[in-house]
Protein backbone atom coordinates (compact mmCIF):
# COMPACT_ATOMS: atom_id res chain seq x y z
CA UNK A 1 0.00 0.00 0.00
CA UNK A 2 1.04 3.66 -0.47
CA UNK A 3 2.30 4.84 2.75
CA UNK A 4 0.75 7.34 4.38
CA UNK A 5 4.31 9.47 4.62
CA UNK A 6 4.27 9.60 0.98
CA UNK A 7 1.13 10.91 0.75
CA UNK A 8 1.44 13.40 2.93
CA UNK A 9 5.12 14.00 1.14
CA UNK A 10 4.07 14.36 -2.50
CA UNK A 11 6.30 12.73 -4.94
CA UNK A 12 9.36 13.92 -4.15
CA UNK A 13 10.68 10.87 -1.87
CA UNK A 14 13.55 8.80 -2.39
CA UNK A 15 11.10 5.67 -3.32
CA UNK A 16 11.41 4.06 0.37
CA UNK A 17 8.75 1.32 -0.32
CA UNK A 18 11.02 -0.35 -3.55
CA UNK A 19 14.05 -0.22 -0.51
CA UNK A 20 12.45 -2.55 1.93
CA UNK A 21 14.72 -1.75 5.43
CA UNK A 22 15.68 -4.61 7.82
CA UNK A 23 12.43 -4.99 9.23
CA UNK A 24 12.46 -6.15 13.12
CA UNK A 25 15.99 -5.30 13.58
CA UNK A 26 17.97 -4.87 17.18
CA UNK A 27 18.30 -0.67 15.36
CA UNK A 28 15.00 0.49 16.17
CA UNK A 29 16.30 1.55 20.12
CA UNK A 30 19.51 2.87 19.05
CA UNK A 31 17.51 4.49 16.44
CA UNK A 32 15.67 6.70 18.93
CA UNK A 33 18.96 7.44 20.64
CA UNK A 34 20.76 8.58 18.10
CA UNK A 35 17.89 9.96 15.67
CA UNK A 36 15.26 11.39 18.09
CA UNK A 37 16.09 14.81 17.46
CA UNK A 38 17.07 16.16 14.26
CA UNK A 39 19.31 19.05 15.99
CA UNK A 40 21.80 16.32 17.24
CA UNK A 41 25.04 16.47 14.94
CA UNK A 42 25.02 12.65 14.95
CA UNK A 43 21.11 12.76 13.52
CA UNK A 44 22.62 15.45 11.33
CA UNK A 45 25.68 13.85 9.99
CA UNK A 46 23.46 10.31 9.33
CA UNK A 47 20.57 12.59 7.44
CA UNK A 48 23.55 14.36 5.21
CA UNK A 49 24.31 11.10 4.50
CA UNK A 50 21.09 9.58 3.94
CA UNK A 51 19.54 12.22 1.41
CA UNK A 52 22.83 13.30 -0.44
CA UNK A 53 24.42 9.97 -0.46
CA UNK A 54 28.39 8.37 0.27
CA UNK A 55 30.60 11.19 1.76
CA UNK A 56 33.86 11.60 3.27
CA UNK A 57 34.52 12.77 6.56
CA UNK A 58 36.32 15.89 5.45
CA UNK A 59 33.51 16.93 2.98
CA UNK A 60 31.18 16.52 5.83
CA UNK A 61 33.46 18.44 8.07
CA UNK A 62 33.13 21.34 5.19
CA UNK A 63 29.05 20.96 5.49
CA UNK A 64 28.61 21.18 8.61
CA UNK A 65 31.56 23.72 9.79
CA UNK A 66 32.83 21.17 12.01
CA UNK A 67 36.72 19.95 12.63
CA UNK A 68 37.41 16.74 11.20
CA UNK A 69 38.32 15.37 14.05
CA UNK A 70 34.75 16.08 15.65
CA UNK A 71 33.08 14.68 12.54
CA UNK A 72 35.49 11.60 12.90
CA UNK A 73 34.41 11.31 16.44
CA UNK A 74 30.48 10.77 15.40
CA UNK A 75 31.24 8.93 12.71
CA UNK A 76 33.28 6.21 14.59
CA UNK A 77 30.20 6.29 16.93
CA UNK A 78 27.19 5.93 14.25
CA UNK A 79 29.50 2.99 12.73
CA UNK A 80 29.74 1.48 16.28
CA UNK A 81 25.86 1.53 16.20
CA UNK A 82 25.30 -0.39 12.74
CA UNK A 83 24.01 3.24 11.20
CA UNK A 84 26.62 3.81 8.52
CA UNK A 85 29.34 1.45 6.80
CA UNK A 86 32.42 2.38 5.22
CA UNK A 87 33.76 2.13 1.43
CA UNK A 88 36.78 2.97 -0.54
CA UNK A 89 36.32 5.51 -2.98
CA UNK A 90 36.87 4.48 -6.27
CA UNK A 91 39.43 6.50 -8.21
CA UNK A 92 39.26 8.71 -11.23
CA UNK A 93 42.00 10.03 -13.55
CA UNK A 94 45.61 10.73 -11.24
CA UNK A 95 45.50 10.70 -7.63
CA UNK A 96 48.78 10.37 -6.85
CA UNK A 97 49.95 7.81 -4.68
CA UNK A 98 47.90 9.54 -1.41
CA UNK A 99 45.92 7.09 0.17
CA UNK A 100 42.16 6.27 -1.58
CA UNK A 101 39.25 8.06 0.16
CA UNK A 102 37.15 6.54 2.41
CA UNK A 103 33.78 6.80 2.27
CA UNK A 104 30.84 6.88 4.88
CA UNK A 105 27.46 5.49 3.73
CA UNK A 106 23.86 4.53 5.40
CA UNK A 107 23.14 1.46 6.15
CA UNK A 108 19.65 -0.64 5.72
CA UNK A 109 19.72 0.10 9.54
CA UNK A 110 20.01 3.70 9.17
CA UNK A 111 17.25 3.69 6.29
CA UNK A 112 15.41 1.99 8.94
CA UNK A 113 15.67 4.29 11.72
CA UNK A 114 14.33 7.17 9.58
CA UNK A 115 11.26 5.02 8.40
CA UNK A 116 10.55 4.65 11.93
CA UNK A 117 10.66 8.08 12.50
CA UNK A 118 8.46 8.66 9.44
CA UNK A 119 6.16 6.16 11.11
CA UNK A 120 5.78 8.72 13.61
CA UNK A 121 5.73 11.79 11.77
CA UNK A 122 2.71 9.63 9.47
CA UNK A 123 0.71 8.22 13.08
CA UNK A 124 1.03 11.83 14.59
CA UNK A 125 -0.79 12.98 11.20
CA UNK A 126 -3.72 10.56 11.29
CA UNK A 127 -4.28 11.31 14.81
CA UNK A 128 -4.59 14.87 14.00
CA UNK A 129 -7.15 13.65 11.10
CA UNK A 130 -9.05 11.59 13.55
CA UNK A 131 -9.07 14.33 15.90
CA UNK A 132 -10.53 17.53 14.21
CA UNK A 133 -12.49 15.55 10.89
CA UNK A 134 -13.32 12.35 13.02
CA UNK A 135 -12.67 8.55 12.43
CA UNK A 136 -14.23 9.13 8.61
CA UNK A 137 -12.09 10.96 7.42
CA UNK A 138 -9.01 8.69 8.11
CA UNK A 139 -11.35 6.13 6.30
CA UNK A 140 -11.31 8.44 3.09
CA UNK A 141 -7.44 9.08 3.59
CA UNK A 142 -6.99 5.33 3.45
CA UNK A 143 -9.04 4.79 0.71
CA UNK A 144 -7.64 7.81 -1.86
CA UNK A 145 -3.93 6.28 -0.79
CA UNK A 146 -5.15 2.86 -1.71
CA UNK A 147 -6.64 4.35 -5.05
CA UNK A 148 -3.45 5.03 -6.36
CA UNK A 149 -2.32 1.08 -5.77
CA UNK A 150 -5.28 -0.11 -7.58
CA UNK A 151 -4.42 1.94 -10.49
CA UNK A 152 -0.92 1.07 -11.12
CA UNK A 153 -1.83 -2.77 -10.66
CA UNK A 154 -5.11 -3.29 -12.37
CA UNK A 155 -3.63 -3.80 -15.89
CA UNK A 156 -1.22 -6.57 -14.71
CA UNK A 157 -3.94 -8.59 -13.12
CA UNK A 158 -6.26 -8.16 -15.14
CA UNK A 159 -3.72 -9.48 -18.27
CA UNK A 160 -3.27 -12.52 -16.30
CA UNK A 161 -5.62 -15.81 -16.87
CA UNK A 162 -7.75 -15.94 -13.80
CA UNK A 163 -5.30 -18.51 -12.18
CA UNK A 164 -2.84 -16.74 -12.31
CA UNK A 165 -4.02 -13.30 -10.85
CA UNK A 166 -2.71 -13.68 -7.55
CA UNK A 167 0.73 -14.41 -8.89
CA UNK A 168 0.24 -11.29 -10.95
CA UNK A 169 -0.49 -9.18 -8.21
CA UNK A 170 2.27 -10.40 -5.98
CA UNK A 171 4.43 -9.64 -8.29
CA UNK A 172 3.27 -6.17 -9.19
CA UNK A 173 3.81 -5.91 -4.92
CA UNK A 174 7.40 -7.22 -4.85
CA UNK A 175 8.50 -5.07 -8.17
CA UNK A 176 7.52 -2.23 -5.31
CA UNK A 177 9.28 -3.93 -2.66
CA UNK A 178 6.53 -5.53 -0.38
CA UNK A 179 8.15 -9.00 -0.84
CA UNK A 180 5.16 -10.80 -1.67
CA UNK A 181 4.51 -14.56 -2.85
CA UNK A 182 1.53 -16.46 -3.73
CA UNK A 183 1.19 -19.77 -2.17
CA UNK A 184 -2.04 -22.54 -2.14
CA UNK A 185 -3.40 -22.16 0.69
CA UNK A 186 -3.10 -24.95 3.12
CA UNK A 187 -5.83 -27.02 4.41
CA UNK A 188 -8.70 -24.49 3.42
CA UNK A 189 -12.10 -25.91 2.45
CA UNK A 190 -12.76 -24.96 -0.93
CA UNK A 191 -9.11 -24.87 -1.64
CA UNK A 192 -7.95 -20.95 -2.74
CA UNK A 193 -4.62 -19.31 -2.82
CA UNK A 194 -2.88 -17.19 0.08
CA UNK A 195 -0.88 -14.00 -0.49
CA UNK A 196 1.49 -13.31 1.65
CA UNK A 197 3.43 -10.20 2.23
CA UNK A 198 6.92 -9.93 3.91
CA UNK A 199 7.50 -6.64 4.32
CA UNK A 200 5.43 -3.86 6.29
CA UNK A 201 7.72 -0.52 6.62
CA UNK A 202 4.16 1.16 8.63
CA UNK A 203 2.91 -1.61 10.35
CA UNK A 204 3.45 0.70 13.71
CA UNK A 205 1.25 3.34 11.65
CA UNK A 206 -1.44 0.83 10.99
CA UNK A 207 -1.63 -1.09 14.43
CA UNK A 208 -3.41 2.02 15.74
CA UNK A 209 -5.60 3.10 12.34
CA UNK A 210 -6.48 -0.14 11.03
CA UNK A 211 -8.31 1.61 8.30
CA UNK A 212 -5.73 1.78 6.11
CA UNK A 213 -5.39 -2.27 6.66
CA UNK A 214 -9.40 -2.15 5.42
CA UNK A 215 -8.76 0.06 2.65
CA UNK A 216 -6.11 -2.14 1.19
CA UNK A 217 -7.89 -5.60 2.07
CA UNK A 218 -10.54 -4.14 0.17
CA UNK A 219 -8.66 -3.37 -3.14
CA UNK A 220 -6.79 -6.80 -3.18
CA UNK A 221 -10.49 -8.05 -3.14
CA UNK A 222 -12.10 -5.41 -6.57
CA UNK A 223 -8.30 -6.21 -8.20
CA UNK A 224 -9.25 -9.93 -8.20
CA UNK A 225 -12.71 -9.90 -8.65
CA UNK A 226 -13.24 -12.41 -5.87
CA UNK A 227 -13.23 -12.90 -1.53
CA UNK A 228 -10.59 -12.38 0.21
CA UNK A 229 -9.73 -12.31 3.99
CA UNK A 230 -6.86 -11.01 6.19
CA UNK A 231 -5.59 -13.98 8.10
CA UNK A 232 -2.03 -12.51 9.53
CA UNK A 233 -0.58 -9.48 10.12
CA UNK A 234 3.38 -8.00 11.02
CA UNK A 235 1.73 -4.99 13.25
CA UNK A 236 -0.73 -7.87 15.30
CA UNK A 237 2.86 -9.35 15.70
CA UNK A 238 2.44 -11.77 13.20
CA UNK A 239 5.85 -12.69 10.64
CA UNK A 240 4.23 -11.58 7.65
CA UNK A 241 0.55 -10.04 6.39
CA UNK A 242 -1.28 -13.36 5.09
CA UNK A 243 -4.83 -12.85 3.09
CA UNK A 244 -6.45 -15.60 2.20
CA UNK A 245 -8.20 -15.02 -2.02
CA UNK A 246 -10.96 -17.30 -2.63
CA UNK A 247 -11.04 -19.03 -6.10
CA UNK A 248 -12.54 -17.14 -8.61
CA UNK A 249 -15.51 -20.40 -9.06
CA UNK A 250 -16.49 -20.31 -5.59
CA UNK A 251 -17.40 -16.78 -5.59
CA UNK A 252 -20.45 -15.26 -4.16
CA UNK A 253 -21.89 -11.89 -5.10
CA UNK A 254 -19.27 -10.21 -5.89
CA UNK A 255 -15.35 -8.79 -4.62
CA UNK A 256 -15.74 -8.51 -0.53
CA UNK A 257 -13.50 -8.70 1.97
CA UNK A 258 -13.66 -10.27 5.65
CA UNK A 259 -12.31 -8.07 8.57
CA UNK A 260 -10.30 -9.83 11.08
CA UNK A 261 -11.90 -10.84 14.47
CA UNK A 262 -9.58 -7.82 16.27
CA UNK A 263 -10.36 -4.94 14.25
CA UNK A 264 -7.06 -3.31 15.42
CA UNK A 265 -4.91 -5.88 14.09
CA UNK A 266 -4.10 -4.17 10.59
CA UNK A 267 -1.32 -4.60 8.64
CA UNK A 268 -0.53 -3.33 5.65
CA UNK A 269 2.54 -3.20 3.44
CA UNK A 270 3.43 0.06 2.09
Amino acid sequence: MVSPEAGAAGAGGTGRAAVPALAGSGSTGTAATVLGSERSTRGRIARLILENGPATAAGLSDRLGLTPAAVRRHLDNLLADGMIETRIARPYGNRGRGRPARLFAITDAGRSAFEHAYDDLATSALRFIAETAGPQAVMLFAQRQISELERRYRPAVESAEADGRVQALAEALSADGYAACATDAPGAAGGGEQLCQHHCPVAHVAEQYPELCEAETEAFGRLLGTPVQRLATIAHGDGICTTHVTPPGLRHDGPRHNRSTDTKSGGISA
